[in-house]
């Protein structure tokens, strides 16, 4: 007993926690903010996520956990910009489906990368990982077909699907450009983050309701004379259901503030977790979270689950769970390391993983692991990673909050 609560597995047991509580949370969050305080700006929303971003990589950055990597900004404009439209469409089919449905479609994207990269770059996958992922796609279509909550809402449909099309494609590329790049994830979000802060600021005025003009509001329709005359006597108003007209009360600027720091949490604690472990913990770590987030849609925000749809999540979590199993299996036979199962999991952050460790950090000393000892050893593994990326270690997702499972 003593030997499993050293100093090791209590450091590796708080940051799991800390990432599964950060990245459950960062779901409820947003769905509140969305759902019970009204806040519907995704843009503004998005971008007030986007700063915390920036923020805490700069303090990251400068607290020694990685280095900066010079990278010319020209070449980060299309990659800040996929970001940019795939982190939007998270937050919209949050904002317009169920927490379940949400959830679902997250777990679409492994089999969804696997889909792309057969379609762009003719890689055909072994055939039980294909067998693995038509078990995923199975259990996905069971799950939403039976779910009367999404069959009559077509927008959402559609805006789901789109949200998992645009982060499969953006896992892709993000993970190309860091073997371009030779920069961990780390280095590449600290990167861009300043260039997708621009272009949300740009996009708010642009897609969302501002309100800056106050206006009269008219009467009621069959107002008596009075009432007319009250109306026009009133003074000019912003437009009601503007940015500006929001009523931003104590409790929806808490659950906004809230929203982005747990988003900033997810972003430091999948560094830690990883450093301290392994990416198979962090898989495991995963799918835990997609329990939690099923769960806690279903006795928070009024998600029903059906036996129907429950066997379908049950056979999409088997599947899931399977393919993470083989993907972990051939990134360890192949030498590529775990950065590449993550990656193919759609797992964030995936390009700290070096070579797999066990499930929990086993040390024969009593050395302690402080965080700066975890910066440091992930540190080394990202290196080690970028400078492995030309031997076809396999993808390096550039992760971020949004795209947790």
């Amino acid at each position: 007993m003593g030997q499993l609560l050293n100093a090791a597995n209590v450091k590796a047991l708080t940051y799991g926690a800390m990432n599964v509580v950060s990245a459950s949370g960062i779901v409820f969050a947003n769905k509140a903010v969305f759902q019970t305080y009204g806040f519907h700006f995704t843009y503004a929303l998005t971008w007030i996520h986007t700063v915390f971003t920036l923020v805490g990589m700069r303090v990251f950055a400068a607290g020694g956990m990685f280095q900066v990597k010079s990278i010319p900004q020209p070449r980060l404009v299309p990659l800040a910009a996929a970001y940019v439209a795939y982190i939007v469409l998270c937050n919209l089919s949050l904002k317009v489906n169920t927490v379940g449905f949400y959830q679902v479609m997250k777990i679409a994207v492994a089999p969804t990368v696997i889909a792309l990269e057969l379609l762009m770059f003719r890689r055909v996958p072994p055939a039980r990982i294909v067998a693995s992922v038509m078990v995923v796609c199975l259990g996905i279509g069971v799950a939403t077909v039976t779910d009367t909550q999404m069959v009559s809402n077509l927008v959402g449909i559609a805006v789901g699907v789109g949200a998992t099309l645009m982060t499969a494609l953006y896992q892709i590329w993000a993970g190309s450009k860091q073997k371009e790049l030779k920069a961990s994830s780390m280095q590449l979000l600290h990167a861009y983050t300043p260039q997708a802060t621009l272009m949300l600021g740009l996009l708010i005025p642009m897609c969302e309701p501002l309100g800056w003009t106050k206006v009269h509001l008219p009467a009621a329709p069959g107002a008596d004379a009075a009432a007319i005359a009250a109306a026009a006597a009133a003074p000019p108003i912003r437009p009601p259901g503007t940015l500006l007209a929001y009523h931003y009360h104590p409790a929806a600027v808490a659950a906004i503030v809230i929203s982005a720091i747990l988003g900033l949490l997810v972003s430091l604690s999948t560094f830690l977790v990883i450093g301290a472990t392994s990416s198979l913990t962090y898989n495991v770590v995963g799918h835990l979270k997609t329990v939690i987030i099923l769960t806690g849609g279903c006795m928070f925000f009024g998600d029903t689950m059906p036996l129907k749809k429950f066997i379908g999540v049950c056979i999409a979590m088997m599947g899931i769970i399977w393919y993470t199993q083989q993907k972990l299996a051939s990134s360890s036979s192949s030498g590529g390391g775990g950065g590449a199962a993550a990656a193919a999991s759609g797992d964030p952050a995936a390009a700290a993983a070096g070579p797999r460790l066990p499930l929990l950090p086993i040390s024969s000393s009593p050395v302690p692991v402080s965080v700066k000892s975890v910066y440091t050893a992930t540190a080394a593994r990202s290196r080690g990673a970028a400078a492995a990326a030309a031997g076809g270690g396999g993808p390096m997702v550039n992760g971020h909050h949004y795209a947790h499972r």
